[in-house]
This record gives structure tokens, C-alpha cells and sequence, in this order.
């Protein structure tokens, strides 16, 4: 580390005498990252928060450590989020990082090694390690700013711990407000909107409590105020409509409440259990019920008794929770009970990374269970697409007596994003219950031979006795082995699918309809897959994207789209095979799932770009992979 480096690290900020520079950017990256349990995760989603009230465009993403108390000062420990703050909407987290307020140098490391921060990042860091009493430490901070020093950062040291101590005896639950106050006075936040927004969020803990925040959110601006040589302006705008801003899994309980569902039954796994404590604070209000299960099991047991009685039920999970599931999910199939899983993806297999995003679901909710099994997988694509979802999930299970699978996944669903209240209809609950009593020659699977749709029996419908068994049975729900009843019941089954797919609308491209390359996806990918190609015809490439939402059934005429392009593509977070690997071959390739998929339903030569790096793709990245794989001979404009 050279001597001018060592000094731009660890020289203490002086005292401000001349106004600041205002960097004036359309849109700009920044991270909070402390150690787990420093509250830089508060801090971030505060400041998130307070930007999309503001006007302005935000995405945000968690940095979650993988343990759930990872030792303190080190890289692993690394806890906080990444906000991408824009003029106009913002659509996925964006390339390298701008700005980070670290609240040590160890997790500072851990962005650092994974490339998230811009050559030319300006760091602000916590100054009591360069000068700690423990030399181990001062030692550890010594080796870190010389591996730091590779890149062209710009530090500038932040006596947080000392400033807190002036309000609070316990710095690690000071310095994220304080963080919050030097981020606020460097963006330009309203600071009426900050005390606010710390009122609410501490309210229940007491004025006492509310207070001594404001106080160190004020603390921190002052002190930027005097220190800090620049202020970046994203210029936030007035909303012409009334605004919400909530994460997935907060929309996804908004969705189920205004759908009207009135249980979720489910067991805590990460990264969807924050859809209960959404729900639980609120359920009950609209006449719902958070039931929380034994075990993943019992918790899709209890929804498929709950629905089977007349109720509307779903039931949320990850992954794993998915593979418990698997037999009940046969069984609601069987039974042709109305349910919805929303399953909230994370990485795997197995334990896998279960703080991490990932898009490996996708098969296994299609396929993963024995036997024929048809029923319908969507895939929302936004935070605002997370609470219309499970509105459609819900009237397609009841309208086709079926199951859905609403896959959401990790980004999704700790991610901050503003989008229009909606404006809520009835028509978005179910219909009242049919309770009068069933013809006299009325069958609980009458099915209709078009359709595959029968009438749905509820318990104590006068008449509407019968018993219910997985078994293969026949229109009265009597056990039938015959051959001609079990080619009929399986007909029936998937016809209702087909059904449904007859509804669907062809899926919109992004671009021109026409081109060199056709990239395609599905769920949270879809902003950075869209910022992609939008970059990349403005360099003259003809690149076009297509984002799919049902993906069992398909929507239509996706062979008629692909035959329009001269390369298709799929962009997705999960794992295949590179080409060029050993003893790997364009025979022996594993592909991403959406190409698998895509390739069996179309018998197109569908290509695909996967990664699987835990974290949501960046849009420069897509980009590369878009430039490296244009058909050889394509004209650019």
C-alpha cells in the first residue's frame, strides 16, 4: 500500500470550510453493511424507505450473512443492504456499488472479494479500528486496507463509535442511525420524512426511545454537514399517483388479504417467513387466520383441510418446505381441492444457501411429484407483481378446482420497491359459498368432457355427502381401478389446464418483434434482463427480451416469437453446464430449467446464460453475455 493510499485511509476527516460539490446523477448505488446485529439492515431499509416516499426510484437488496451469528469482525459477519436509488423507477439492483458506509473494514472485505463495489467507490468507514488498543485489531485493519488498496477507493474516515457515545453507552445500537443521518445529509433526504419514518418504526418502544434515535440521525447529519466535501442530488419526483412501498413478501400477504384468503397455515423458513409476520399483525383485522404449523407437513395439510371445507387457504414455504410438501400436493391434486403454495426460492439443494436468491425451483415445482400431477406455476416478476399474483393464484385454484404454485424468490422478497396503490375490487374475492342443496343426480366429480370442470361439493351441502379419498375413483368419489376410469380421470385432470391456457394472451416482447437475439426469463430477473437490452441496441445490437409469468401452463405461441429471431436465449439464476468444460458437450449439457423447459414445449434450439452466484444477476452482466452471444454475421445498425 502505497504511503499516499495509507494516508487518503486513515487521515480524520477534517472540518469542512467551503460548501460542498453537489454530484449531480441520474441514478446512484450505495450499501450499509456492518456486522450481524449492528442494525446496518435497519439503517438501509429506513433509507430505502424514505427515498421511494421522497419520489424517488429505488430497488434495494438484503446482504444477508449465511450463519445466524456469524463471528464479529470478519468477513463472514458481513450484514446490511444495497439500495439503487434512481430519478425515474428502478428495476433491479444494478451493477457496482457507489457509495458504502462500512461499520468495519472486515466486512467492508467481504464486498470487496465479491466484486460489488465500483474501482472508484467512495468508502466511508468507521476510524476507532485503525487506532484500537487491541494491536491484533489494528493489525487486522493494517492487512485489510492493503488488500483494499488493489482498487482506486476513496476513504474517508467516520468516528462513529465516538459520536454515538455522546447519546447512547452502547455504540453497536447507535451507530446505524447515525449512519442513517450521514447518508441522509450526502442524498439530500427530507429530514422531516427521516423523523417520520423513525417514529414509526420505533413508536412501540416509547418517545424515549423514538427520541434518542432522532437524536443520533441528527447527529450523524450535523456531523456530515462539517465533514463531508460533497453531496450526490438523484432528484426524487412527485408522484402523480398515491404511492406504496413494501417488500415481496409484504406485498405477497397484502395480495393474499385483498383476495380475500382467510388462512395462511405454514411453518417459519427462510426466506419466506416475513409473509406471516406481515400477516400476523394485520390478518386478523380482515378475519383471517396465521396458523403456524408443526412441521412443513402439517402445514399444507392443515390448508387442504381448510380449503376442502369451503375456506379460501394457501400456504407458504422455500424449497426444502416444497420437498416436504410433495405428498399432500398429490393429494390436492387428486381431490381436486382448490389451493395456492406460494413457494419464496432460495439456493440450494438441500440446506443450500438459504439467505441467498435463487431460480432452481422451477422443474421440481413443474415435475417434482409421482404420478401425473398437473396444476399451474406463475412466476411474478416484481414486488408490485407479488401482490397481484396471489389474487390470480387464488381465483385460478377455485375457477379450476386446482393447485398453484406461486414462485416468488429471495430477491423478491426482501427487496424495497415503490409502486401505485392499487385500487382494490371485489371482484378480487371469492365468490360466496354455494351452500343450497346438489341435484338429485349431481356428482361430486361430474366432470364436464370438455373441460374437465365439475361442480365443488362443500361439507354439510345438503346432499353433498361423500368421502374423499386419494385413491383413483370415479365421478362419486368411489374407489375405481378400471382402466377406461383411470384414462378418463387423468384426462379430465389435465384438461382443465388446457382450459386455462386457452385464456391466456401470447406474452409481450421487449423491443422490436423481430431481431438478432431473443433473450428470455422469468421472475426477478426480468429489470435487469430488460436494462440489458436496452443497452445494448443503444450500441446497435437488435436484442429483444420476452418475460414469461404463467410457465405451467405456458403462454401461447412462443414458437411463432422464437422462429422471429435468429438466437434465442434464457437468462436465469440457476445452474448449467458451460460449453468448453471438461468432458462436457452440447449432448451431455445440463441447460438452465427455463431452457429445458422451453426446448422440450417448442423444439427450438433454445440456448441459455445461467449463473448461480447467490446474489440477483447484474444487468452489465447480462449485457456481456448478450454481446458474446450474437449470431456470427448479425448486422448492427
Amino acid at each position: 500500500m502505497s504511503a499516499n493510499a495509507t494516508t487518503s485511509a486513515t487521515k480524520t476527516s477534517r472540518t469542512r470550510a467551503k460548501k460542498p460539490r453537489v454530484i449531480k446523477a441520474s441514478q446512484h448505488i450505495l450499501e450499509v453493511v456492518s456486522d450481524s446485529g449492528e442494525g446496518a439492515q435497519k439503517c438501509g431499509q429506513s433509507f430505502g424507505l424514505i427515498s421511494a416516499k421522497m419520489g424517488n426510484g429505488v430497488w434495494t437488496v438484503e446482504i444477508i450473512p449465511a450463519e445466524i451469528q456469524p463471528p464479529v469482525r470478519t468477513p463472514g459477519s458481513a450484514s446490511g443492504v444495497r439500495i439503487r436509488l434512481g430519478e425515474d423507477k428502478i428495476t433491479n439492483w444494478g451493477d457496482e456499488t457507489n457509495l458504502v458506509i462500512a461499520f468495519n473494514e472486515q466486512v467492508l472485505l467481504s464486498r470487496h472479494r465479491l466484486d460489488a463495489l465500483a474501482d472508484n467507490a467512495t468508502i466511508l468507514i468507521e476510524s476507532a479500528w485503525e487506532t484500537h488498543e487491541d494491536p491484533s485489531v489494528r493489525q487486522a485493519w493494517t492487512t485489510a486496507m492493503e488488500e483494499l488498496s488493489t482498487k482506486s477507493y476513496r476513504f474517508i474516515n467516520v468516528p462513529m463509535e465516538e459520536q454515538t457515545l455522546t447519546i447512547t453507552d452502547n455504540p453497536r445500537r447507535g451507530k446505524n442511525m447515525f449512519a442513517l443521518g450521514v447518508l441522509s445529509w450526502i442524498y439530500k433526504r427530507d429530514m422531516d420524512k427521516v423523523r417520520a419514518q423513525i417514529t414509526d418504526q420505533f413508536v412501540k418502544k416509547g418517545d424515549e426511545v423514538v427520541k434518542a434515535n432522532i437524536d443520533l440521525v441528527e447527529l450523524g447529519e450535523t456531523w456530515a454537514s462539517k465533514n463531508i466535501e460533497f453531496r450526490i442530488d438523484v432528484k426524487p419526483t412527485a408522484p402523480e399517483q398515491e404511492m406504496v412501498v413494501m417488500n415481496g413478501n409484504q406485498a405477497t400477504a397484502m395480495g393474499a388479504i385483498a383476495s380475500g384468503m382467510e388462512l395462511c397455515s405454514m411453518y417459519p423458513i427462510t426466506p419466506a417467513t416475513s409473509v406471516s409476520h406481515s400477516l400476523g399483525d394485520i390478518f386478523e383485522t380482515f378475519g383471517g387466520i396465521v396458523h403456524q404449523a408443526e412441521d412443513e407437513i402439517a402445514a399444507i395439510g392443515v390448508a387442504i383441510g381448510a380449503s376442502f371445507a369451503g375456506n379460501v387457504a394457501f400456504t407458504v414455504t422455500s424449497g426444502p418446505g416444497m420437498a416436504l410438501k410433495t405428498e399432500f400436493i398429490g393429494l390436492a391434486v387428486m381431490t381436486e381441492t382448490p389451493l395456492v403454495i406460494v413457494d419464496v426460492q432460495r439456493g440450494g439443494p438441500s440446506t443450500g444457501l438459504p439467505t441467498k436468491v435463487e431460480q432452481a425451483d422451477l422443474l421440481a415445482a413443474i415435475f417434482g411429484q409421482p404420478g401425473d400431477v398437473p396444476h399451474v406455476v406463475m412466476a411474478p416478476s416484481t414486488i408490485e407483481d407479488c401482490f397481484h399474483a396471489v389474487i390470480t393464484a387464488r381465483r385460478i385454484a377455485e375457477t379450476f378446482r386446482c393447485v398453484v404454485m406461486v414462485l416468488t424468490d429471495a430477491n423478491l422478497a426482501t427487496g424495497v420497491q415503490p409502486f401505485v396503490r392499487p385500487a382494490l375490487d371485489t371482484r378480487w374475492h371469492a365468490a360466496p359459498l354455494n351452500l343450497e342443496p346438489v341435484g338429485d343426480n349431481a356428482s361430486p366429480y361430474d366432470w364436464n368432457n370438455d373441460t374437465g370442470l365439475s361442480q365443488r361439493f362443500i361439507p354439510g351441502q345438503p346432499g353433498g355427502m361423500f368421502t374423499a379419498t386419494g385413491l383413483a375413483h370415479d365421478k362419486n368419489s368411489k374407489v375405481d381401478y378400471s382402466p377406461d376410469n383411470n384414462e378418463k380421470t387423468m384426462a379430465m385432470r389435465s384438461r382443465k389446464i388446457a382450459v386455462l391456457q386457452s385464456t391466456l394472451k401470447p406474452p409481450t416482447v421487449h423491443g422490436e418483434d423481430d431481431g438478432d437475439i431473443l433473450v428470455v426469463g422469468w421472475g426477478s430477473t426480468k429489470g435487469a434482463i430488460e436494462e440489458a437490452v436496452d443497452r445494448a441496441n443503444e450500441t446497435g445490437l437488435r436484442a429483444s427480451s420476452l418475460h414469461l409469468t404463467f410457465l405451467s401452463p405456458l403462454e401461447p405461441g412462443l414458437k411463432g416469437i422464437f422462429s422471429r429471431f435468429k438466437k434465442v436465449m434464457t437468462v436465469e439464476i440457476n445452474y448449467s453446464d458451460r460449453v468448453g468444460d471438461p468432458y462436457i458437450t452440447d449432448e451431455s449439457r445440463r441447460r438452465g430449467q427455463l431452457s429445458w423447459l422451453l426446448r422440450a414445449s417448442t423444439l427450438a434450439d433454445v440456448d441459455c446464460w445461467t449463473r448461480v452466484p447467490g446474489q440477483p444477476l447484474r444487468p452489465g452482466a447480462i449485457l456481456d453475455a448478450i454481446v458474446k452471444n450474437i449470431p456470427i454475421g448479425a448486422t448492427h445498425d
